[in-house]
């Protein structure tokens, strides 16, 4: 993606030449409708420290019709070229530049998207501008610590609703069909926001002493029947009631506007007062409690974000890590202690999925310290991983248990305070949190964010011939960092729990019977407590979840644990030790086989929906990719019966029917198996209490298509039940997963050799057309795919491109041929640093399965 790249050192530059003062930005909507391209008119005013000096500002236009600077007409043809206007001979204090262009609607979810809904066949617009964006609209200085105020003035065609950070005004002219929005405070360009369109919109207020912000939720009429405003607003009033206390510093902006939006690409955005939110979070069609939770928290980290990330902001991209983790540890946070919440059991869903993903980003190749180096536009762009939302969490949770939850906050009461509508760094906050808190953070700082990999942790324990514990202590390890991986292994200093766990005889439970809070250093850690007591049934490290770091148990007690799983009485422990075997499964230090006979003897016990819908996700991976191919059959035939028993077993109506019925789908494989699909989905057979509902009938087609049991015909029968937006989603991903050659080759040519999928699609024609039991008619593409994916990268903006560099990589075919073409391409190629990392973590992908296969076998 050539000409579009910025790097630190511009925007270093840039900031100390410049202070932005304000946008006016005018922008003609009113052909959104037919779509093509629309007029944008920006005046910016701007002050420079120096005379007579040069700088730029960044846009992406097909067509710039007029450059004004200080009155002054630009060269069109001279200034603008590789996504900037060069912008010369620039005075002392006050400048003015206008700018008039022709900007272009996009289908890939950067700058302003639009979509048109199969229901009503009407156009719906909004913007998504993090990182690079916003000079997809208008004429910016594209970078977070050049704040300013922004000014809207939208005309749109009459009767449509157009969203912006600020309130919306009543349109104005003589159509009624012109918008002008008042200016915002001082915020970065990445968080501004149109939404445009004939939405659907509910609206309510959050009031509380005196204050009242007012809420507004939006969705394209098509959704308005599954729209639960209600659930939605209640949600958003516990985090506005813990938040602001907790923050102590009232909401920044005028109002609150939460839109569910169409093919977005992330969960979520936090715009400004005005945040965009993927519209799968409406719910067509019943899903399980912790689809909601899920979705709560993403309500609650896009509010985090409207104090840390929008008003106070990163100075640059390198504490991208900082913004994100903050909203992900406080939405958790929220979920678990905020009065009346439904979720206080969310810290066992962050163990059991995002430090899962931390875990596992932690061990690629492309593993960065937390506070990352970016060099570049291209390297934060590839950062939104595991380690900036995930790890970045869990070490903030930590660090939390290290000072004080009390003084963790107290701390970020005044930073909130000390940088309001301003721009910060990593020191700004830590030396807040070493104010209140008394510690010395520099030295916990250089260990935790500044080094990549993860620790493990295990117990050594000695005992006497009476089961009493006569030395204990906590061996830290730091793996050597993966082939390719920069930096050393470090030791760090850990803030855990230790919890000892007994079974209780009256009831079965494995419950805490004693609980020991300390910090680990250093390679060994005498734990003198635990001396003198009797062995207990399990030693669990890391127990309620505290630190970042792999645990492992002791001999005695993983041997009990694999019998008794299911029977801690907490879901936290349960959901630890669920990880830690995972864990060894991926390490290849527990076979699969043994793995899945692990999971089929406690997971009926398991209660925790999270838990168990992450567990179907992580037993199917392990047996498509991990286990020794000579048995692999046996075990998904094993895996299938059992989710069968469990669908027929289950409460009627429960989420563990639905969460069972899902993973029986995904698997059905024998003729019987494909047989009962089939008659779930015409009405002739049925379980009792299972609705199968829209999204379940699809679920169902697409197993039933990828089996070849369901042709076009099937598939577009069933696209006329569902003619939306989902449907035609769904319908697309069938069609690519048929097991025919003809079948694979339409859906390469539609995403590979052709650019006019919109984003949801193509990642629906993706997923589809990779099915774990269709390798061999795979293989031919792994050629293929290097072939093309050079040219993929360049050509294609950065979503659709990463859509297709990492779904469509060779991983099934697990192999070291598949090792070789990867290493013999990144040879050749000489790629960016950015498509080097996606293709390197993709390869290391296939390298631990052919390791864990050869445990397997």
């Amino acid at each position: 993606m050539p000409g579009t790249n910025l790097t630190r050192e511009e925007a270093q530059q840039r900031a100390k030449l410049l202070t932005v003062d304000s946008y006016e930005i005018d922008l003609d909507l009113s052909g959104a409708q037919e779509g093509g391209t629309y007029r944008s008119v920006t005046t910016v005013r701007f002050e420079s420290a120096e005379a007579n000096a040069e700088t730029f500002i960044d846009l992406v236009a097909p067509a710039v019709h007029e450059i004004v600077l200080n009155g002054h007409s630009v060269d069109v043809a001279a200034a603008f070229r590789d996504a900037r206007i060069a912008l010369k001979h620039l005075r002392e204090g006050a400048n003015v530049l206008k700018v008039v262009a022709d900007c272009e609607y996009t289908n890939t979810g950067e700058g302003l998207h639009r979509f048109v809904d199969p229901v009503d066949q009407q156009a719906y617009l909004y913007t998504q501008f993090e990182v690079p964006d916003a000079r997809r609209v208008f004429a910016s200085f594209e970078q977070p610590d050049l704040k300013a105020t922004f000014q809207f003035t939208v005309k749109a065609p009459s009767g449509w609703t157009v969203i912006s950070n600020s309130p919306t005004p009543e349109p104005t002219g003589p159509g009624g069909d012109v918008w002008v929005f008042e200016p915002t405070p001082r915020i970065s360009s990445y968080i501004t926001a149109l939404i445009v369109g004939p939405y659907h919109a509910v609206h309510s207020s959050y009031e509380k002493d005196g204050q009242s912000v007012p809420l507004g939720i939006y969705c394209r009429p098509s959704l308005a029947e599954y729209l639960d405003a209600d659930a939605i607003f209640e949600v958003t009033r516990q985090g506005f009631d813990w938040f602001q206390e907790k923050f102590d510093y009232a909401y920044p902006f005028a109002k609150y506007d939460q839109l569910f939006v169409p093919e977005f690409n992330a969960g979520a955005m936090e715009n400004a007062g005005a945040v965009t939110i993927r519209d799968q979070y409406v719910f067509r069609s019943k899903v399980t409690d912790a689809a909601y939770e899920t979705r709560a928290e993403t309500i609650l980290h896009e509010l985090a974000h409207m104090w840390f990330g929008d008003l106070v902001t990163m100075e640059w991209w390198n504490d991208l890590w900082l913004n994100e983790s903050f909203a992900t540890y406080t939405s958790i946070a929220c979920q678990a202690y905020a009065p009346g919440s439904r979720w206080p059991h969310s810290w066992t869903t962050f163990a059991n999925s995002m430090k899962t993903w931390a875990y596992r980003q932690d061990q690629l190749p492309s593993t960065h310290p937390i506070m990352a180096d970016i060099r570049d536009l291209d390297d934060v762009l590839v950062n939104f991983d595991g380690i900036t939302y995930a790890k970045g969490a869990s070490v903030l949770k930590q660090l939390v248990a290290y000072v004080g939850m009390d003084e963790f906050f107290s701390g970020v009461q005044a930073y909130f305070k000390r940088h309001a509508f301003g721009n910060t760094r990593l020191s700004d906050l830590l030396g807040a949190l070493e104010e209140t808190s008394g510690r010395d953070l520099k030295t916990w700082s250089k260990k935790w964010l500044e080094t990549a990999g993860i620790n493990v942790l295990r117990p050594v324990v000695d005992v006497d011939t009476s089961g009493t514990i006569t030395s204990f202590a906590v061996k830290q390890e730091a793996p050597e960092l993966p082939a390719g991986a920069q930096g050393a292994p470090t030791l760090r200093p850990h803030r855990i729990a230790i919890g000892l766990y007994d079974r209780d005889a009256a009831t079965g439970k494995l419950v805490r019977t004693e609980r020991v809070e300390l910090d680990v250093d250093g390679e060994l850690t005498a734990v003198d407590a635990l001396v003198g007591r009797a062995r207990p049934d399990v030693i669990l490290l890391n127990d309620d979840d505290l630190s970042y770091a792999k645990v492992r148990l002791d001999a005695d007690s993983l041997a009990f644990v694999t019998e008794h799983l299911g029977d801690f009485e907490a879901s936290l422990p349960r959901a630890l030790c669920w990880a830690s075997a995972w864990d060894m499964t991926r390490d290849a230090e527990l076979p699969t086989r043994d793995y899945l006979s692990l999971v089929l003897s406690g997971i009926g016990k398991e209660s925790d929906i999270g838990v168990v819908q992450s567990l179907h996700r992580q037993v199917k991976l392990a047996l498509d990719l991990y286990a020794a191919p000579a048995h692999r059959d046996a075990l998904l035939t094993r895996w299938t019966e059992a989710t069968l028993e469990q669908l027929r077993a289950a409460v009627p109506g429960s989420d563990h029917q639905l969460a069972w019925a899902r993973a029986f789908a995904a698997t059905a494989r024998s003729e019987s198996d494909l047989a009962l699909l089939e008659g779930l989905l015409d009405g002739s057979e049925s379980i009792d209490g299972l609705a199968v509902d829209t999204e379940l009938r699809w679920a169902f087609v697409a197993r039933l298509a990828a089996t070849g049991r369901l042709d076009e015909a099937g598939i577009a029968a069933e696209f006329e039940r569902d003619r939306t937006a989902a449907g035609e989603r769904h319908a697309a991903a069938a069609r690519a997963a048929r097991p025919t050659a003809a079948a694979k080759a339409e859906a390469w040519a539609s995403v590979v050799e052709s650019d006019k999928l919109p984003n949801a699609v193509q990642e629906a024609v993706i997923s589809g057309f990779v099915q774990t039991d269709q390798r061999e008619l795979l293989a031919s593409y792994t050629q293929k795919y290097f072939d093309a994916v050079a040219g993929v990268w360049e050509s294609r903006s950065h979503e659709m491109a990463q859509q297709i560099v990492v779904g469509l990589y060779p991983a099934l075919q697990v192999s070291a041929g598949t090792l070789d073409a990867t290493d013999a391409w990144l040879k050749s190629a000489e790629p960016s640093a950015a498509l080097r990392r996606l293709i390197t973590e993709s390869r290391a992908g296939v390298e631990r399965a052919l390791r864990a296969q050869s445990a397997d076998a």
